[in-house]
């Protein structure tokens, strides 16, 4: 991507380099003018003050190459600013890194902790990581993981590595399982839930997923018992086979067992009396990952759980 002269004060014009092609202009942006409010590109795009080769174009614009887009004066924060994150913390994320080559980073990533700052939240794990890396310009989250869920989350070093992947989340390249504590005894005959998902919006602003036969996105989670706690508990792996919002969630419930530690879409009762066993999270853990390489191999990754989980799974294997 190359940037001419701009013509008036702030305004920027840039051209589209061939490895940006098929790029949709918000993520574009978004990318370009890190630390800008995301409501504040959508609104330049919604106005028109963004434009490609000189016209309007709405957000889903996917850019060719030699495109030249302009861009209106927004402040972004100097390369060199960096976030004002904690030592303590920066240190827990460097120590979760279970693998790093030159184009790729998987971490461990704790509950608890956002993937990117927003909706109040000054940092996130990228954010952190630009600290920690400061020579890897291009440094961007290849998916995302609830910031209560734990476990495996990629982050491209490079461009070529976050198109790769991309095109290998689309298809059913990646494999990524999950581990979730959830309530009740789990039927072994429940083995797939099939069901749409949309997105509402409560009155307090807070978004909700739900099933929505009739206006939902199609959403499959594939399902296997792991171990059995009585009628009380079962620990389940969980495969999506989409990647909706929250889709784990809204399924297991779906199915009448929702995940201990969920203040979303869970069972106080059931999370209380999770919490007095010492389980004070979310119970929900991407612990396996295999994804397939540029150069045709592939890489297998599994991440243990949290001191916290693995002792209430063992106060829960306690006899009474």
């Amino acid at each position: 991507m190359t940037t001419t002269a701009p013509t008036t004060p702030g305004v920027q014009l840039l051209e589209v380099s061939p490895e940006y092609a098929g790029q949709r202009i918000d993520n574009f942006l978004l990318a370009r003018l890190k630390g800008v409010p995301k409501t504040l590109i959508y609104r330049i795009l919604r106005k028109g003050e963004v434009r490609v080769n000189k016209g309007r174009i709405k957000p889903e614009y996917k850019l060719q190459a030699g495109d030249i887009v302009r861009v209106p004066p927004v402040r972004v924060p100097e390369r060199d600013e960096p976030v004002p994150l904690a030592q303590g913390l920066l240190q827990r994320l460097e120590a979760s890194i279970i693998f790093e080559d030159k184009a790729l980073i998987v971490i461990n990533k704790p509950c608890g902790i956002a993937v990117h700052g927003g909706s109040g939240l000054t940092y996130g794990v990228i954010e952190a990581f630009r600290q920690l890396r400061p020579d890897c310009k291009e440094l961007e989250l290849v998916h995302r993981l609830d910031r209560d869920t734990s476990g495996l989350l990629m982050i491209a070093k490079k461009r070529s590595m976050l198109r790769h992947l991309h095109m290998a989340l689309r298809g059913d390249g990646i494999d990524k399982r999950y581990m979730a504590l959830v309530r009740g005894n789990w039927a072994a005959s429940i083995k797939q839930v099939r069901a749409p998902l949309g997105k509402s919006n409560l009155r307090s602003g807070e978004r909700m997923v739900e099933v929505d036969e009739e206006e939902g996105k199609e959403s499959v989670t594939v399902f296997k018992v792991l171990r059995r706690f009585g009628d009380f508990a079962t620990l389940i792996e969980a495969k999506p086979i989409t990647g909706r919002t929250h889709q784990i969630r809204v399924h297991t419930l779906h199915a009448g067992h929702c995940i201990a530690g969920d203040t979303k879409y869970g069972d106080d009762d059931f999370s209380k009396e999770i919490r007095d066993l010492g389980g004070k999270r979310l119970f929900l853990h991407a612990y396996m990952l295999t994804v397939p390489l540029p150069d045709g191999g592939e890489l297998k990754l599994q991440a243990p759980v949290d001191e916290m989980w693995a002792k209430t799974v063992e106060r829960l294997s306690a006899p009474i």
